[in-house]
């Protein structure tokens, strides 16, 4: 069991002998005078045990993994030394979820700073020597909006899948511009997980040179932590990414080491999205189950529409509703002659969504091993589909509830 998921239990224990527990903190404190005086201030009341501290004021990808190794309850951030910088990190904080809380620190009780600060989104302000009062009101303050977290039980991330009816049909492309979009459209945390086994694509074309992979995650998927995913994972443009392994791995894996993987991601990112292999391929199978939401992807080739069609059929039989996938339909060009009726007759099933085929934007991109922004027409069609995920963009709705693009989205004047 995490820490996180331990603490409400060790919280209740604490207050059943009368005693209330100090609060877990991240100290971030580039002035070190400021530091001493708050440390020695605590020694005294206990009411906030400093599990680690930042003697600089950290970029945003290094807080992330921070908080996510230690999980505080609340962020000490020195407020005197830059507080244009400190008001950044305290927008920064106030928009994660599970909340964490933020103390400003400062050595005077300036007026102007507290109510900028709390504007920010800081929750509290306390200033040199630290009273103990003071302390002790400012903790109790933060419990009371803890409070209904004693209890709450999260619903985690959304799972979003990347699957195709014939390789090399760009899902892979697709799942890693996806999480970039995701990331620019809501801020919120993103994990790209690539469970490609038989020869994921993703840590190449993000040229990152990752010693950890899926592999390991599953190994031990019943003991994972905060600080052990940390070490799995690699960082890119404010991306999570878990690469998949380097050699393919043929032997089947598991289905229950692949839930808890799942669902663990569920619980630390807002949103997981996973580049699978085609759907042919048993782990697809496994996530299609486990997804909110699964893409299946084909290009406008009438090989690849063929065994689109074969996919559609074998998901039926399989007993997968129609509502589990959605069918885009990638590389569209003005010259291929077949519309998006004519290339749902041949599916038997709604395409959702067509890409266009943007050959210079992508080379682009993999070139520089960037995310595709929305300044091309491929880079606007994927930033239309990700603000409908994500809602930000209204959806087409239907008796079932899901929303289709039964034309192509910006391939046509």
């Amino acid at each position: 069991m995490g820490a996180a998921l331990l603490l409400p239990i060790w919280r209740s224990m604490l207050r059943g002998i009368g005693k209330e527990p100090e609060l877990a903190a991240l100290l971030i404190a580039p002035d070190r005078e400021l530091a001493r005086q708050l440390t020695a201030g605590l020694a005294e009341t206990k009411t906030f045990q400093i599990l680690s501290e930042l003697k600089s004021y950290p970029q945003e990808a290094t807080l992330d993994l921070r908080l996510r190794q230690i999980q505080p309850e609340v962020v000490l951030l020195d407020l005197a030394t830059d507080f244009e910088v400190a008001s950044a990190l305290i927008r920064h904080i106030s928009g994660l979820h599970p909340p964490v809380y933020v103390i400003g620190l400062h050595f005077q009780n300036d007026a102007d700073v507290l109510i900028r600060s709390l504007r920010a989104g800081a929750h509290e302000f306390l200033h040199s020597p630290f009273h103990p009062d003071a302390q002790k009101e400012a903790a109790t303050r933060i419990r009371r909006l803890r409070e209904p977290d004693a209890s709450y039980s999260p619903e985690g991330g959304k799972v979003v899948a990347f699957s195709s009816a014939k390789p090399g049909s760009g899902a892979s492309t697709l799942a890693v511009q996806t999480a970039f979009s995701l990331k620019r459209l809501t801020g919120k945390r993103v994990l790209l997980a690539d469970f490609d086994v038989m020869g994921g694509s993703v840590a190449f074309t993000l040229k990152l040179n990752t010693p950890y992979s899926l592999l390991d995650a599953l190994e031990r998927a019943e003991q994972l932590d905060p600080a052990f995913w940390s070490t799995l994972v690699h960082t890119t443009g404010g991306v999570d990414v878990l690469a998949a392994p380097d050699m393919a791995i043929t032997d089947g894996m598991e289905p229950s080491r692949l839930h808890e993987v799942i669902e663990y991601a569920r619980m630390l990112y807002d949103w997981v999205v996973i580049d699978l292999p085609t759907i042919f391929h048993r782990i697809s199978l496994f996530a299609l189950t486990e997804s909110d939401q699964c893409f299946l992807i084909s290009t406008s080739e009438l090989p690849s529409l063929h065994l689109a069609r074969r996919s559609v059929g074998l998901l039926g039989q399989l007993g997968f509703e129609r509502d589990r996938y959605q069918m885009i339909i990638n590389r569209v060009s003005r010259k291929d002659g077949i519309s998006s009726g004519d290339m749902e007759k041949i599916l038997g099933c709604p395409v959702f969504a067509t890409f266009p085929n943007d050959y210079y934007a992508l080379h682009r991109v993999v070139t520089r091993a960037e995310s595709l922004q929305p300044d091309s027409e491929l880079g606007r069609a994927l930033e239309i589909v990700a603000g409908k995920m994500c809602g930000l963009i209204q959806k087409d709705k239907r008796s079932n509830g899901n929303f289709v693009e039964p034309k192509p989205v910006l391939t046509q004047t």
